[in-house]
């Protein structure tokens, strides 16, 4: 392997940075999957709290915590299996009337309760005792939304709102390891969540400023201007920090949004339109094969497999839709060899042969002339860090791949019109050795 050669006054990343890659080393071994809750029986409490925004904002939202926690947003996350009965018995510590509601499932769910009736389902009312469960069968395998049926542009945008994943099952009920749908067209190495959503900030401190002086929460939304925008639930660079509880300052944040994987690996892409705007996903680097959308398999006929997948540059987001697409990066099409080979050297693990020992394009100034970014390892060449300049730390002491995963809609790469930020992250794609 090759290097590139840096003055030996230079010294590698710190140590937390090492911590840093190799947690994100041993996520990728390990076969990464979605943070949330399993099981069968689930308990939300409807109730205030703030988020975090990475310019140092602290915004008030309504969220779904679970049981009697700290509020989420989004909500939970509800990891099930295909043929379950889900029930979610819900409370509510709002001041307005809340409910749950689950697009994409078979029929209307059963409901039990103190509950009153509402626009598209019954509705728990302010100051109810005990809680109202909602009951459904989840037969069929895929992502899925769910939010609050009440009043949907307010309590969306303030947070009523998360996700549901359904995995597949085999005869005997148990689940399909490693697929998305029954199909073997569907199989992945391993599986992120990338819930997009956005927040009109005003609206929200109209909402806190309401509720604080104990009047009726009705706010025009018809006017609405978003100013943050989101990956699960936090805006760049939070987006790749480790999950809570490890980031103990993001109790109501807990997903991180940062795919690691190695070369060669079938990544499933679950995305999710949580918010009221459209959010164009776009992955750089490969095309990805979307095989579902809304939970439905983009099949025609139910033993076709994904015969209808398309391809998508961009993964086209919309408000309350899902899709499922299968992302792998092998490093084809770069036109030099990202590994730094001579010609004679052997390939390595899903190497694309046709860039092979193809010389890098250009000659690195010298390091005088250069500005190091935290997530440069020192070298051009995946997996052979070099040393960098004395007093410069990074991110990536293994020398990964990495590179932008945001929205293409521009505007929303800032934080309230800083930039970068918003709906954005990083993908690390890590050396097999």
């Amino acid at each position: 392997m090759k290097t590139i050669n840096k003055p030996t006054t230079g010294h590698r990343a710190g140590p937390m940075a090492a911590l840093c890659l190799l947690g994100s080393l041993a996520a990728a071994q390990a076969g990464s999957v979605v943070d949330g809750l399993t099981g069968t029986a689930f308990s939300f409490t409807a109730k205030p709290g703030y988020i975090s925004t990475a310019d140092g904002n602290s915004v008030y939202i309504w969220g779904y915590a679970n049981t009697n926690g700290t509020a989420q947003y989004p909500g939970p996350t509800l990891k099930v299996k295909q043929g379950d009965t889900v029930s979610i018995t819900l409370t509510n510590e709002l001041p307005v009337p809340v409910s749950l509601y689950f697009p994409g499932q078979n029929g209307a769910p059963t409901v039990t309760g103190p509950s009153s009736p509402g626009l598209l389902t019954a509705e728990v009312p302010v100051g109810a005792s005990g809680g109202v469960t909602y009951s459904f069968q989840a037969k069929e395998a895929g992502t899925y939304v769910y939010y609050s049926g009440t009043q949907p542009d307010l309590q969306l945008e303030m947070g009523l709102v998360g996700t549901l994943v359904v995995y597949p099952t085999n005869n005997s009920g148990a689940i399909i390891p490693n697929q998305a749908y029954s199909d073997p067209g569907t199989a992945f190495a391993h599986e992120f969540l990338f819930f997009l959503s956005e927040m009109d900030e005003t609206l929200h401190i109209t909402a806190e400023q309401k509720v604080q002086a104990n009047q009726p929460v009705v706010i025009d939304t018809t006017k609405r201007r978003p100013v943050y925008w989101f990956i699960n639930g936090r805006t760049a660079p939070d987006t790749m920090l480790d999950p809570w509880p490890q980031s103990s300052w993001l109790p109501s944040q807990p997903y991180s949004s940062m795919p690691v994987f190695h070369p060669g690996e079938d990544v499933l892409m679950r995305v999710v339109g949580g918010g009221r705007d459209a959010h164009p996903f776009h992955h750089h680097g490969n095309h990805a094969r979307t095989v579902a959308r809304d939970g439905r398999l983009l099949a025609s006929s139910p033993t076709s497999g994904p015969d209808l997948q398309q391809y998508h540059f961009t993964v086209p987001s919309t408000p309350g839709g899902t899709i499922d697409a299968i992302f792998n990066w092998t490093g084809a099409g770069m036109g030099w060899d990202i590994y730094g080979h001579s010609p004679s050297d052997p390939l390595e693990p899903y190497e694309d042969a046709s860039s092979h020992g193809l010389p890098f394009p250009v000659i690195l100034p010298p390091d005088q002339s250069l500005s190091f970014g935290q997530m440069y390892g020192g070298s051009p060449f995946m997996g052979s860090p070099a040393d960098l300049p004395r007093g410069q730390v990074g991110f990536n002491a293994g020398n990964g791949f990495m590179y932008m995963w945001h929205s293409h809609n521009e505007k929303e790469i800032v934080n309230n019109n800083l930039f970068p930020g918003g709906l954005l992250t990083m993908a690390l794609i890590v050396p097999w050795h």
